[in-house]
């Protein structure tokens, strides 16, 4: 049984996602307009179970009440007990209130890690601020907190940023991390990502990183498997397939591809020997899938 581990849903008549129903917005992955609708597990599930994924991992998709997001995830797991279903919470570290938080995401069985976004792309990333997280102490010490309490830290973030995040990260050393989208290589020129292989080798010197083979299509719309095969090769020589996981990064990369499409990809790329890892066994051991 594969393991899908990272990907979203969502009811639109259940949770408010601001980001998501703003008209006419241009986002760095692109036009979100395919995606304004309802996204539900039986959609997903009949995508993913077709190239044999039987599990998943949710991640946080930037609802204006986080809880309400995380109670709604728990409520679909709950309902389908055949589909192990975990997921990744947004909470945001610097939080004065942090424990209190974190006490009422873990009564929730299925919350397994948080996820705070410290960058998407250098355009959004200048109005947002998010990359100001790097000099916060208080965000630090939320990173330490999470990993003593057993929850991994969804970590996503471009190669401009790897250098400050790493020294960051090294202060956390107990927190497992999961490298969203294999770092952002925004830029798909030769240089652009002989830049990102250079800067990734920040975050897999770092034992406790592990790299989410996802999203792939968010800075490169018509990709071919040939395309993204440099950085899946780069992946596997730098994290080895022990620190390597896919994630469908659905519906999202659905604006690009079929989910067909991308697991015949990543299938005909990955060496034999690692697909077992790849496709299940990290993602099962981070996540903690019973």
């Amino acid at each position: 049984m594969k393991i899908d581990a990272h990907h979203h849903l969502w009811d639109l008549t259940a949770v408010n996602y601001p980001w998501l129903m703003e008209t006419g917005a241009k986002r760095f992955f692109g036009d979100p307009t395919p995606i304004q609708r309802n996204y539900l597990i039986d959609e997903f599930r009949s995508e993913a179970k077709a190239q044999g994924f039987g599990a998943s991992v949710h991640i946080q998709v930037g609802a204006a009440d986080p809880m309400a997001e995380a109670q709604w995830i728990q409520s679909v797991a709950d309902a389908n007990p055949d589909w192990p279903l975990v997921q990744v919470v947004f909470c945001d570290l610097t939080d004065p209130d942090l424990e209190s938080k974190l006490d009422a995401f873990q009564a929730l069985s299925t919350v397994r890690g948080v996820r705070q976004i410290v960058g998407r792309a250098p355009e959004e990333d200048a109005k947002t601020g998010t990359n100001d997280l790097l000099q916060s102490s208080a965000f630090v010490e939320g990173l330490k907190l999470a990993g003593e309490r057993g929850l991994s830290f969804d970590l996503q973030l471009i190669p401009e940023l790897m250098k400050d995040t790493a020294s960051v990260l090294a202060q956390a050393p107990e927190t497992k991390i999961a490298l969203c989208h294999a770092g952002s290589p925004h830029t798909r020129t030769p240089e652009g990502l002989a830049y990102w292989a250079q800067e990734l080798h920040r975050m897999s010197d770092l034992p406790n990183v592990i790299c989410k083979l996802s999203g792939l299509g968010m800075f490169e719309h018509d990709w071919t498997a040939k395309s993204i095969q440099p950085i899946i090769e780069t992946c596997l020589e730098q994290f080895g397939p022990d620190r390597l996981m896919f994630g469908s990064n659905f519906p999202v990369d659905k604006l690009y591809s079929s989910y067909e499409k991308l697991g015949d990809a990543f299938e005909g790329l990955l060496p034999e020997a690692a697909c077992n890892r790849v496709f299940r066994g990290t993602a099962k051991e981070l996540y903690r899938f019973e």
